[in-house]
């Protein structure tokens, strides 16, 4: 289940690293869960509707981002908490909230990014972000959603996923979060498998640190 945001702005210039912001302001909104610090069933994508200005970007009033899980309760959690206080952060304010119920995904491969998909991996002396050019990338993105896939009792060992080779307008987003610097990606992904695990990567997401902001899709 996915909810969109439309946001109002005070015309305040905000940050381009705001998303430590972003990702507090849902912390704000869900208070005490289990999600924080655990493998996440959710995502969220970037602000959309900002213009780049010296020192960050403006929002005017068709500001908007949007909130996908799997969990319905989480989100229900998450309306109810942005219906008690709508502020955000930089005078942004949530104006409406607008559900949408699960989309029918049978006839669906092609998958567009939100937020930037982001694949980390710790070896034994190096911890590596991996770019959508690496041949491990395909089966890096697999293993992380059947990880979430077995928390939530789904089964699909047979499902491919892969980041589109027709994208051509593919790259790297480096996303400063906290002081480090994220070599993320932005491509869009084919995911061939059952209509169950195509929902379940629209609703959580794809790769690592979805509950931090990467890896929404759309």
């Amino acid at each position: 289940m996915r909810i969109h945001l439309k946001i109002d702005s005070s015309n305040q210039i905000i940050p381009f690293d705001h998303q430590p912001l972003l990702v507090g302001t849902i912390h704000k909104w869900l208070g005490e869960n289990t999600e924080h610090g655990e493998v996440s069933l959710y995502s969220f994508s970037r602000l959309d509707g900002g213009k780049p200005v010296k020192g960050g970007l403006k929002f005017g009033n068709d500001a908007s981002f949007f909130i996908s899980s799997y969990d319905q309760e989480l989100i229900k959690k998450l309306v109810w908490g942005i219906q008690q206080d709508k502020t955000m952060f930089c005078g942004l304010n949530v104006k409406e909230i607008v559900l949408e119920q699960d989309p029918d995904l049978s006839n669906r491969e092609r998958f567009f990014v939100a937020s930037p998909i982001f694949i980390k991996r710790h070896f034994e002396y190096v911890t590596e972000h991996v770019l959508y050019t690496d041949k491990r990338a395909p089966q890096f993105l697999k293993e992380t959603l059947q990880t979430k896939m077995k928390l939530a009792g789904i089964q699909d060992d047979d499902f491919e996923i892969c980041f589109d080779p027709s994208h051509t307008k593919a790259g790297l987003k480096l996303v400063n979060y906290k002081g480090v610097q994220n070599k993320a990606n932005w491509c869009s992904v084919i995911i061939k498998g059952s209509t169950a695990t195509k929902l379940f990567a629209w609703n959580v997401g794809l790769g690592n640190s979805t509950g931090i902001g990467f890896g929404a899709i759309r």
